[in-house]
């Protein structure tokens, strides 16, 4: 599996990195909300006092989080996380807090562009590049290590992809799969510029090819695999399913028909904030998924054990440090909790 790459080198070159920092407390963090038990298991997984530690503020709306080892396999690193309508990256490091880090993220054009046109899904590719989910320019991206960004799919079947949002990737640790609902569209599914009649869920082949694995979710979002790589994790943020659903995945890459894994419906109608969004799974198969209310976590066989409960719209999620600390991309906030667990890959 490919997850401790490293990102050794520095961007300099990329349309514009911005060196601002944002005055915060590097040490003592304030914290928010709760952690819900629903299951005894769950104590395996995370204290029940743990604290849900908030890193900064003041974003409008962040995503896509990926933590970024250091080269000599340390637990040191940093952050990269999105703030999609301020159409940046924003890196976080410990002791220093968080700074712009590239910009413009997603949409290089010249007019106005939506409400939320920056990158959303973030990953590290084999190599340890950057590859980024972009609303406005409607692509996958990757940022490359000489500086510059090279596309990697922007349609399908000769239509412009809706606007990707999240990534991860396959059991070869080459092959891109990936989510395109219309969020980033000015105005999502009802807009103009709008080419295709449904929202996917693809593949991308390490040489260029892109598979359409299926079209049964009216809107597709986070993504992720079990460890062994036999089920792919989707969650739907469709206020009227708000719904994760489980994957077989066929030896060829593909997937079988999707299952529901859990339905979150109900509790998004009564009033928690937020609807399924990222995921991550951790190395015993538990899967970690933001959705009403905070971050489900849910036993591999879909059982809830329990509930991060920020308070907040809850993003998305990714393991960092030594894989045991998950970091949270909660609306305007940025947060993290220690937990037991060991992220997937680490």
């Amino acid at each position: 599996m490919i997850r401790k790459h490293i990102l050794s080198f520095q961007f300099v070159t990329l349309l514009a990195l911005i060196e601002f920092s944002q005055a915060q407390d590097s040490v003592n963090f304030p914290t928010i909300g709760e952690i819900l038990k629903f299951d005894d298991s769950l104590d395996s997984l995370l204290d029940p006092s743990a604290e849900i530690e908030v890193l900064s503020s003041g974003f409008r709306w962040s995503e896509g989080p990926v933590w970024v080892p250091e080269s000599n396999h340390s637990h040191g690193g940093y952050l990269l996380f999105s703030d999609i309508p301020n159409n940046r990256v924003v890196r976080w490091d410990e002791g220093k807090g968080a700074r712009t880090w590239l910009t413009p993220s997603g949409y290089t054009g010249v007019d106005t562009y939506g409400s939320e046109p920056g990158c959303n899904g973030l990953l590290l590719d084999a190599l340890g590049q950057l590859i980024s989910c972009e609303h406005g320019d409607r692509r996958l991206s990757l940022l490359t290590k000489g500086g510059g960004k090279r596309t990697l799919i922007d349609n399908y079947q000769g239509k412009r992809l809706n606007s990707p949002n999240d990534v991860c990737l396959g059991a070869d640790g080459k092959t891109l799969y990936f989510t395109d609902p219309p969020y980033g569209l000015p105005k999502r599914w009802d807009d103009p510029r709008r080419e295709l009649n449904f929202c996917g869920v693809y593949c991308l082949s390490p040489t260029g090819e892109i598979t359409l694995l299926t079209t049964e979710m009216t809107r597709p979002n986070g993504i992720a695999f079990s460890p062994d790589f036999k089920t792919l994790y989707v969650a739907q943020s469709d206020p009227a399913a708000a719904v994760w659903k489980s994957f077989p995945v066929n030896e060829d890459g593909t997937i079988g028909k999707g299952t529901i894994f859990h339905d979150a419906t109900e509790a998004f109608q009564k009033g928690l904030p937020g609807l399924p969004d990222g995921l991550k799974v951790d190395n015993k198969g538990n899967v970690w998924a933001t959705g009403p209310g905070g971050v489900y976590i849910f036993s591999p066989s879909g059982a809830l054990l329990g509930r991060i409960s920020t308070g907040e719209k809850t993003a998305n999620c990714a393991w960092g440090n030594d894989g045991t600390v998950l970091y949270l991309t909660a609306d305007t906030y940025l947060c993290r909790i220690q937990t037991k667990a060991m992220g997937a890959g680490w």
